[in-house]
């Protein structure tokens, strides 16, 4: 397996913490995998990117044009991160209606996920959790299955694991629903 995801958002949004959601999926399937983390103004709430690159890899970064998937968890930073995407690969992106995808040749998953929390259909803090839903409701591709996260959530924090995969399960219930 080869796959490489790219994940864009700001400070606060949980970018980091789909990466350790990821890697440890990668890792009980025994799916080698590097990752980066790029907090840069995260704390002041700016930008922030990660990646991940899934199988056998000798370097974490991403090239231009070569990540499978990005993760949008806003629409600007998923602008900013596009030249990443590969040709025909895959976009989950948090973002209204006017998101700008008619000249990009990608698979384009768009939903206005902080109009849903606004509204309290599922709390803020799992935003990042939610545009997973996303991922696992629509890329075809994706090499991780519902049951592979929902381990890694409650390995990661057990605590908080049933309100995540409340969360998760919600968006791909929403994104069915459409």
């Amino acid at each position: 397996m080869k796959y490489q995801i790219v994940i864009a958002g700001f400070g606060g949004q949980g970018s980091v913490f789909l990466v350790k959601i990821l890697a440890l999926c990668a890792g009980n399937k025994n799916v080698a995998c590097l990752g980066t983390e790029n907090h840069g103004m995260s704390q002041r709430g700016g930008a922030v990117s990660c990646t991940i690159k899934l199988g056998d890899y000798t370097n974490p970064i991403i090239d231009s044009a070569q990540a499978d998937l990005l993760i949008g968890l806003e629409k600007n930073e998923a602008l900013r991160n596009i030249n990443f995407l590969k040709s025909g690969g895959s976009l989950a992106v948090n973002a209204e209606d006017s998101f700008p995808n008619n000249d990009l040749d990608a698979k384009i998953f768009q939903i206005d996920a902080f109009e849903k929390a606004k509204n309290k259909e599922f709390p803020i803090q799992g935003l990042n959790v939610y545009m997973l839903g996303v991922v696992l409701a629509k890329c075809e591709d994706f090499p991780f299955s519902l049951d592979d996260v929902k381990e890694a959530l409650i390995q990661f924090n057990p605590k908080v694991a049933q309100q995540n995969i409340e969360v998760l399960e919600k968006a791909i219930n929403d994104i069915k629903g459409k």
